[in-house]
């Protein structure tokens, strides 16, 4: 590696961490921190500004995700990757929505892994091929998303946009509304239909995965 990696660990497994360290300096890679959780990796960002912070997502407290976005928002020229045994599309689209400039599963091969790292050095996001084969689908996905959002009435945006903020009683979404209990039913079974989905919880889950609803702050 023609630059020499500064690298913060940050993963809740200590020995996960002593193997991944050993594996670094045996390579000659500068192991300059190690964190249990997201509080940790991001003060450890902060003091020590590494080159690389190779982050797990589920950890304690801070998880992985959130500590991502904190970094990249105050340190965004340092390279965060995502060092995981999640293979869920949710949690490696939103690592690359967080910043992360790349997404790695555990079970990766050791030359597979410092190919990779290599790569973040030269500047280049990393995926395995079959992590890039599953975010290029999901991009492919929102075409189709943003048809289906032209397809929805204004009642039935205000209902998914609730829906995001938790307002998932028929009641409570009558009430916010001004309308009945069994409107709302009706506006969901048109939702539901024309999203080809069967429950509100798909619902929420695909709105936020395709970007049809932003995310939004507790409702008032």
């Amino acid at each position: 590696m023609s630059v020499v990696a500064r690298v913060v660990l940050a993963d809740d497994h200590r020995l996960f961490r002593e193997g991944l360290r050993s594996l670094l300096v045996a390579r000659g890679i500068q192991v300059v921190g190690e964190a249990a959780d997201g509080a940790q990796a991001v003060a450890l960002a902060r003091e020590l500004r590494p080159t690389v912070v190779l982050m797990d997502l589920d950890m304690p407290g801070v998880d992985g995700l959130t500590a991502t976005r904190l970094i990249k928002a105050e340190l965004p020229d340092l390279h965060v990757v995502v060092l995981t045994a999640s293979e869920a599309e949710a949690d490696l689209f939103e690592a690359i929505k967080s910043g992360a400039q790349g997404y790695l599963l555990k079970n990766l091969e050791a030359d597979e892994f410092f190919q990779a790292l290599a790569s973040v050095m030269a500047g280049e996001p990393v995926l395995t091929p079959r992590l890039a084969r599953r975010l290029l689908q999901e991009l492919a996905q929102r075409p189709a998303a943003q048809e289906q959002a032209a397809a929805l009435t204004d009642r039935e945006r205000e209902i998914l946009e609730l829906l995001v903020q938790g307002v998932t009683s028929n009641r409570e979404l009558a009430e916010r509304l001004f309308i009945s209990e069994n409107t709302v039913k009706y506006h969901l079974k048109n939702i539901m239909a024309k999203l080809h989905l069967e429950n509100r919880a798909q619902v929420i889950a695909y709105a936020l995965r395709t970007g049809l609803v932003k995310p939004a702050g507790p409702p008032s």
